[in-house]
Formats: C-alpha cells, structure tokens, sequence
C-alpha cells in the first residue's frame, strides 16, 4: 500500500577466500542490482537462503552474495518498505475518480445486502447469533469470533487465493465478506454497550475522560498502518503484501495489535460493564492471533528479509529501541509528517465529534 522504490548503500569488499563461493544465481557474478519488493512477479524468489532485497530510495542497492548464509545487511539499511510515503505527484486523478466511484457502489451495496432491514440479511444473521444465547456479553463475543475466524482465514489463504482467482479478485472477495461482519459487530457494540452487568463506574472522575480520549487518539495512528494506499484496499491498485518497516513500525512490528489494545483499555476502562470485557477479549485475542500470523506469512512472502526487519523490530512498543536493535534515524519525525498521517488525523477527530450520529445510526438498525 505504498509504492516500492529502492535504496542506496555500500558494502565493505569481498574478502578473499579458499574455497569457491556458492552463488543463488545461475551466473556467477560478485555484484546485483536488487529489485525492490513486490517488484517481482515470481513469489518465491525470496527463499530463507536469498539475499534481502531493498526499495527505500531511488537509487539501487548492491549486495555482495558469497554463499548460503552471506545474508547479513548493515543497520543503517533499510530492507523493508517506507510506510506512508504517498507522493503527490505520482497519483492519477482518473485512480482516485475510479476510487471514489467504488467507495459508492460498495456503500451502495453494503446498505442494500446488509444494512437495510427489509432487504438485507444483518438483521437475519445478528438475530440467528443472538438466538444462541440471551447474554448480550455472549452474543458479542460470538460476533467478534465469527468476524476473527473468516477474517483471519481469509488471510491465511491469500496467497493460494490470489494464484486461483488475481490479487483484485481475491481482495474484492475478502473485503466483500470481511465488511458485513465488521459492521455488524461495531454496530451491535454500539447499541448493547451499556447492557451486561456494570463491574465499576469511573466515569466520574475528573481527569479520567482527557486520558482516555487522548489514548483512544493515539491508537488510531498504531490502528491503520495497513490502510496508507486506499487504492489496493478498493482494488483500483494491484494489492500486493507490504513488509513495512519505517514510521510506526520502527515503535512496534504490530500496530495494529497495540491499537486495539489500546483502544479496548479506554473503552473499557469508561464503560465499565461485562460488555465492554467481552468485546475487548475477543478483540485482543483476534489481534494477538493476528500478529502471529501476520509474523508467518510475512515469513514464507519474504524469507530472510522479514527475519531481518523481525530482528530490528518488537511487537512490544520500544523494546527494540530500547534495547539497540533499532537505531532511530536524526530525522525520525519526518517519517510521521506525511499526509497519510494528516487523514487519519482528521476521520479520528470526525470519528469523535460524529459519535453521536454513529449512534443514532445504529439505533435504527434495530440489531
């Protein structure tokens, strides 16, 4: 979800050796100019015993390849991806035309199959989980579980997906199921949030309010490191698997899974019921399982470049600065002024200021 590009360094000379080094290409020549990622069309040109590739600047990256296990890469280069990097000048008004008339007709849809109760079937799928049990906290639960497993399977079977039926086709598919359940768990959220038992009220407390907000605030920027390009999340682009590395990723491997969490704490924390604990467990639990198998599949796409990035990266925030792993560059804050950053600024203050209206539409769902 950001355009591949590559990045210059240097490495010290090749040391003489005695025996004949063993080489991963056909001919065997000491210096490559390495393609950035996603670049190839081959999948499984990166394997566990390959060079690491790079697309961090315009110009080309040369490795030196001994052998086998001659993969080591300097800490001050950059294998994965840059996130967020959206340049201006390189978008296609008719891109974000066709975009925007997507966004319509998905929207379009998503109200005629799903939303509207005489005609969709949300109210006929919250209605059959909700037969399950009378608990509100068990009928949340099952409708995160239930949005856990298709949308975690789905990306589990991405990659035989995408051979079968294209990248697009496969998004559209994924997407088309993913969105349904998403909005009838938030929607069901919404409107039983202050059902169950009440386990304490902090509401009350002065400070507590501006604390919560400003943490509900930050997870948003941890939340959608993987939505940057809105033009492979609608399929006008080519969706391709990104392995990020600059901006959020350099605090935590997982920002997504620290922006749940966080997100589930401040809400939790303000409603205070056994609602609030059931959605937060299956939320954090849907997360955790998705990080590990964020983890594997970035591992089989990528091969040592992922065990590269995983060795300057944490899941836990700034345990790999903290420990030395990560060097943060001087400009580090320059990877933040991006306008990406700049629109999640702005939908997370909307999102706040529009809560009441999410709620009235919720409310007339009857769900």
């Amino acid at each position: 979800m950001a355009t591949s590009i590559l990045l210059s360094s240097s490495f010290s000379p090749i040391p003489r050796i005695t025996l004949r080094p063993k080489f991963i290409f056909s001919t065997p020549k000491f210096n490559r100019t390495v393609k950035p990622i996603n670049s190839f069309s081959h999948r499984g040109f990166l394997t566990s015993t390959q060079f690491v590739p790079s697309n961090c600047s315009t110009k080309c990256r040369r490795v030196s390849v001994l052998g086998e296990s001659d993969t080591s890469v300097s800490d001050d280069v950059m294998v994965g991806e840059d996130s967020a990097n959206f340049d201006l000048a390189k978008q296609k008004i008719t891109s974000w035309v066709y975009f925007t008339g997507v966004l319509g007709v998905v929207l379009l849809v998503l109200d005629v199959v799903w939303l509207d109760n005489s005609t969709g079937f949300g109210k006929v799928f919250i209605d059959s989980v909700s037969s399950v049990s009378d608990s509100p906290e068990v009928v949340m639960f099952l409708l995160t579980l239930i949005f856990a497993i298709v949308h975690s399977g789905l990306a589990s079977l991405r990659d035989p997906g995408e051979k079968l039926i294209g990248e697009r086709a496969f998004r559209v598919l994924f997407a088309g199921t993913s969105l349904p359940l998403a909005v009838s768990t938030i929607v069901y959220f919404i409107n039983h949030r202050y059902d169950g038992v009440q386990l304490w009220q902090l509401q009350s407390t002065p400070w507590l309010h501006h604390l919560l907000w400003v943490t509900n605030f930050v997870s948003f920027f941890f939340l959608y490191p993987s939505t940057f390009n809105l033009l492979e999340v609608a399929a006008v682009d080519k969706p391709k698997m990104h392995l990020w590395e600059s901006g959020i990723m350099r605090i935590t491997r997982h920002p997504q899974l620290v922006g749940q969490v966080m997100w589930c704490i401040a809400h939790t924390v303000w409603i205070g019921n056994s609602v609030a604990v059931a959605a937060s467990v299956g939320l954090i639990g849907h997360h955790l399982f998705g990080a590990w198998n964020g983890d594997r599949r970035l591992k089989i796409r990528y091969g040592e470049a992922f065990d590269i990035v995983k060795s300057r990266t944490s899941v836990i925030p700034f345990a790999a600065i903290l420990d030395g792993r990560q060097k943060l560059p001087k400009d580090y804050y320059k990877e933040f002024i991006r306008l990406p950053y700049l629109v999640i600024t702005g939908l997370t203050l909307g999102a706040y200021f529009a809560h009441p209206l999410m709620q009235a539409a919720s409310f007339r769902l009857h769900w």
